[in-house]
């Protein structure tokens, strides 16, 4: 049998090409080919392999990367499969399960340009519960979690969110290049906010490398750069005046009051990109920023805090936010004079 002949009783019209490709004993079982016949087709030699344990692919060439994605899905999920057809399981997570694709397999298939062709990677990472009782096996490794992230689907396959990916594929990865690469694509390309990133890779506890912290230090920078641009973009392209960009604000005796991105002196707003990430020095940073913040709204000076994700997912949104607290100043005494100085 080719395996593009159609397996019986049960019709393969609902499966994608690559599920029909790829399918495991049970499957095959379903649209009845018998595990002894599998086999015997799986041999050296033979029409078809098996490729994972309980997992055949369905044609004697190379897996494709695709192919390989599913075969460890469906590898991972096996047990699962079959404590649901036993009766002891839920069966209602659909053919995968809880599993999903994450490190580089899962950067891969967000199209990051740093990431290796699915083809040309060694193993297949998938994230599974931390109860999870699996071993590696092949090439597929297993990633725990205790909390699994709302998986995204792409080209079929259950994929973690791209800050977590990251954080995967950066703690196997000892090229100081690589990752410094795919941290820095993941916000120039605006696959997700620095922050997020490094969130994750706290979490996981990288930040301890040094190769990690040099990274994170071109991620922050890339990632500030990117929001400054939008910024502009926000001033200019909504009608807002132009405000003095990226001063430092003072009394006239010489005390610093801290720097700001923006600031509309005649309303006495500030506005400042809070692109802050979770580090070890995380609670002093944010003591001394709501110091800064007190101590201007003290003086009567407004502070705008946004954020890049806000800056990238609603601009309009910041614009508002901004020009309503331009129009409040009509209403509020005069600020005292403070020196605007450029850092």
């Amino acid at each position: 049998m080719s395996h593009n002949t159609p397996l019986s009783p049960r019709p393969l019209h609902h499966l994608t090409d690559v599920q029909r490709r790829v399918l495991t004993t049970r499957q095959l079982r379903e649209h009845g080919v018998t595990a002894a016949v599998a086999a015997e087709r799986s041999q050296e030699g033979g029409p078809w392999q098996q490729i994972l344990p309980g997992v055949h692919l369905l044609h004697p060439g190379p897996a494709t990367g695709e192919e390989r994605l599913h075969a460890a899905l469906l590898y991972t999920a096996g047990r699962r499969q079959t404590a649901a057809a036993d009766g002891t399981g839920t069966g209602d997570e659909g053919p995968y399960g809880e599993a999903m694709v994450t490190g580089l397999a899962a950067l891969a298939l967000h199209h990051f340009s740093a990431a290796p062709p699915l083809s040309a990677l060694d193993h297949v990472d998938v994230l599974v519960p931390r109860t999870r009782r699996l071993r590696a096996t092949g090439f597929v490794r297993f990633v725990r979690a205790q909390t699994l992230p709302g998986p995204r689907y792409l080209a079929g396959v259950p994929t973690v969110p791209v800050a977590r990916a990251l954080a995967d594929a950066v703690a196997r990865i000892g090229d100081a290049v690589l990752v410094r690469r795919l941290l820095t694509e993941s916000v120039r390309h605006g696959h997700c906010d620095a922050t997020a990133v490094v969130k994750e890779l706290s979490q996981a506890r990288l930040l301890s490398r040094p190769h990690v912290i040099d990274a994170v230090d071109a991620l922050l920078a890339e990632g500030r750069a990117i929001a400054e641009g939008r910024l502009y973009d926000m001033v200019r392209g909504h009608g807002l005046p132009e405000p003095l960009w990226n001063v430092e604000l003072r009394l006239p005796g010489g005390h610093r009051l801290g720097e700001v991105d923006a600031y509309w002196r005649d309303q006495a707003v500030a506005l400042e990109i809070d692109a802050r990430a979770p580090r070890h020095d995380e609670y002093a940073l944010r003591g001394a920023y709501a110091r800064k913040r007190e101590h201007l709204e003290e003086l009567g000076i407004t502070v705008v805090r946004v954020t890049p994700r806000k800056l990238r997912e609603g601009l309009e949104d910041q614009a508002a936010v901004v020009r309503t607290a331009l129009i409040a100043a009509a209403d509020r005494d005069p600020a005292p004079y403070v020196v605007v100085l450029p850092r």
